[in-house]
């Protein structure tokens, strides 16, 4: 069998969803698996380069995983051509600069989302990547899962009838840090760092919402600081300056209407961190991250509003489970291989790149000014702005 090796710059694996999700479950699962086998007598292999600002957590990671290089200097490993692909999953704030260096060198993009802390910089790293001829690719994991790879095959299946409503709980309780050990990193807290809940997560929203049902074409968000004070990883006291839940509200060119709860101050009293419930005139389903379950119309009860008595009704004991019917990887390393494949073109297409992250940092840019302004926000369709000429400001181009 023919090996066709890819070398992979992984930059920013020290952080929690680098090294879980990125380097553990998927460059390294792929690695054991033996590669990529293309079917025809190929098979793509993985070598990856760790890279990060922290030698020692570089060198204990390389170790725990077999990686034999690693190096805290990014242009040093974006100057080696046996390395064709970038990968970032930094923080927010350092994402966009890195891309531009590994656009300038050549290599194809794949990155953690939001591609950028705006729409302007979102768009100019899908220009650059155009005009350099690489190709790119945004994580968009959700689409992966297999809870939302269900609710797809319903809607797909007409199993809804007229699609209604899509209502999404999502969240958890993120700790102050001052009693019990925070569980993000603070960084998510302080809007001048890049934090900000709807930064994070509205990206994710944007794709789920773009392949369920179809386009969103307008937002309308309220966002809060819960929590004013919290303490970082070294037990000093800060002020909470980025929003820790956002209420939205979309429209697509349907009449669905999906109202989306998303916060890091609540504590879950449901089966999963994330359930979304999609309603349908000839049925119901609810999400989450692996199950789902469905009501049809002719196994809906009828409730009777009475205070008075006690609730005859088991409403849990009337959903079925939606069978497997597959095997279900994981969300990251799905991608990872597709991304992979099209590289060395066995796939000839890949339909999330660095214009559709953008997408992502629109949507959470326009809810932010829908919070700022108190209205819903229209959502006009994006394109690769053109490159700007010597003194000229580059604008998003909006059609």
């Amino acid at each position: 069998m023919e090996d066709i090796r890819l070398g992979i710059i992984m930059n920013g694996v020290t952080g929690r969803m680098g090294t879980r999700q990125h380097l553990d479950r998927s460059i390294v699962a792929i690695r054991e698996q033996g590669g990529i086998d293309l079917g025809d007598g190929r098979r793509i292999v993985v070598d990856p380069i760790l890279v990060g600002r922290n030698p020692d957590k570089l060198a204990d990671l390389a170790a725990r995983y077999g990686v034999t290089r690693w190096t805290t200097d990014l242009a040093a490993a974006l100057s080696n051509p046996d390395d064709q692909i970038y990968f970032d999953a930094q923080t927010t704030e350092r994402r966009a600069e890195s891309i531009k260096q590994a656009i300038a060198a050549g290599k194809h993009i794949f990155c953690e989302k939001p591609t950028a802390t705006s729409l302007a910089d979102a768009l100019e790293l899908a220009r650059l990547a155009d005009e350099a001829g690489v190709k790119s690719g945004v994580v968009q994991d959700k689409l992966f899962l297999p809870g939302i790879q269900k609710l797809k095959r319903l809607i797909d299946g007409g199993f809804f009838g007229d699609l209604l409503s899509l209502r999404l709980n999502f969240g958890y309780w993120v700790f102050e840090g001052d009693w019990q050990h925070l569980n993000r990193p603070s960084w998510n807290y302080r809007k001048e760092d890049g934090g900000g809940l709807i930064l994070d997560m509205y990206p994710h929203w944007r794709y789920v919402l773009d392949n369920l049902l179809g386009p969103v074409r307008s937002v309308l968000c309220h966002a809060q600081v819960h929590i004013p004070r919290r303490w970082d990883e070294s037990g000093n006291e800060y002020v909470a300056t980025a929003e820790d839940a956002a209420y939205g509200m979309f429209k697509f060119d349907s009449d669905v209407v999906a109202q989306f709860t998303t916060s890091w101050a609540t504590r879950p009293y449901r089966d999963e961190i994330a359930e979304w419930q999609l309603d349908g005139t000839l049925g119901s389903a609810i999400a989450g991250l692996r199950d789902c379950r469905i009501q049809s119309r002719g196994a809906t009860p009828m409730p009777v509003w009475n205070p008075d008595i006690p609730n005859p009704i088991d409403f849990r004991a009337g959903w079925q489970e939606v069978p497997d019917n597959g095997e279900f990887d994981n969300a990251f390393k799905v991608q990872w291989e597709m991304f992979l494949k099209y590289v060395v073109g066995a796939d000839k297409a890949f339909p999330w790149d660095l214009l559709e992250g953008a997408k992502g940092v629109q949507l959470a840019e326009l809810a932010l000014q829908s919070v700022e302004e108190r209205r819903w926000v229209d959502v006009p369709e994006l394109t690769i702005p053109q490159r700007a000429s010597q003194g000229e400001v580059l604008e998003p181009v909006r059609s």
